[in-house]
């Protein structure tokens, strides 16, 4: 099947070559044109504008960082056409990215109106996960879109999760899924401050709590981090995290739903930024917590 892939980022990119592999035929595109070389090098054909990579693919993938980037691709820029121009009647547009639950649904609306189908299949998964494609996905559109995109997925995936026809659901699935994480993290910070205060090493506390108490992979992956204060490179940097909370608390906002929590997330992913940690993981969060308790890493 020829396919486009808009956005080579390390999740992008890991998630192409897994549709290469499986013999597709791929389009890419990326703002940056260099990242497109080792999908070429690997079977790929490097399209030299959004709408060239949509030319007769049956289904598109955009895998960009925010609803901005996003709405760039889809109508075009500098003149050049978007998404919707290179797309043809009937063809589908699958979002894998994490996005307001607004712009999904402006999406679905505007693919309609051009006779086009729109899926949104956020991931659940760091760049690891995606390079082995060990990605959960939950995915939402019309059945038809849906039948044409699922198998692609699930080239990308170890698991599609299937949630019916309104696209705007996935993203707040996903969105509500980025805050329990964020909880933890704010939970594993906040716990781990108290430990070293009182000269109490975190990661043996999350191998006592993560092996007796309870099993979770996030807790590994994310409490090690922590422990370790292993912040970068970054696997999600903190900037995008402070950017899904906030798409979150709208969508909450909007439903009139209290989520003090999330806010209280908030405040320390701000805090971070305006402490020059955008660009680190976003497990960096417990470095403002361990700040505010006296806690200066050297």
């Amino acid at each position: 099947m020829r396919v486009g892939f808009i956005g080579l980022g390390a999740m992008g990119q890991a998630m192409a070559q897994h549709l290469v592999k499986a013999g597709h035929d791929v389009r890419v595109w990326n703002r940056t044109p260099e990242r497109a070389r080792p999908l070429v090098a690997a079977g790929a054909t490097r399209a030299k504008t959004v709408a060239e990579a949509c030319d007769e693919a049956a289904v598109v993938f955009t895998m960009l960082a925010d609803d901005a980037a996003l709405i760039d691709a889809v109508s075009g820029g500098d003149n050049e056409p978007g998404i919707i121009d290179g797309l043809g009647e009937g063809d589908v547009h699958v979002s894998l990215a994490t996005i307001s639950t607004e712009l999904s649904a402006r999406l679905t609306q505007a693919h309609a109106e051009s006779g086009q189908h729109f899926v949104a299949a956020p991931v659940f998964g760091r760049p690891e996960a995606a390079a082995a494609a060990r990605l959960t996905i939950v995915a939402a559109g019309d059945d038809a879109a849906l039948a044409r995109a699922q198998p692609l997925l699930e080239v990308m995936g170890q698991k599609v999760i299937l949630l019916g026809a309104d696209p705007p659901a996935a993203n707040l699935v996903k969105l509500t899924g980025n805050f329990l994480i964020a909880s933890m993290t704010e939970a594993l910070a906040e716990s781990y401050a108290l430990l070293r205060k009182n000269h109490i090493e975190p990661k043996q506390f999350l191998e006592i709590v993560n092996g007796n108490l309870f099993r979770s992979p996030i807790y590994e992956s994310y409490g090690t981090l922590m422990a370790e204060r292993r912040f970068t490179p970054p696997g999600f940097k903190l900037a995008l995290g402070l950017k899904d909370v906030r798409l979150l608390l709208a969508s909450a906002d909007r439903a009139a739903v209290p989520m003090p929590l999330g806010s209280l997330v908030h405040d320390h992913l701000l805090s971070a930024m305006a402490r020059g940690k955008g660009d680190l993981d976003w497990t960096a969060l417990a470095q403002v917590v361990a700040e505010d308790a006296g806690i200066v890493d050297g």
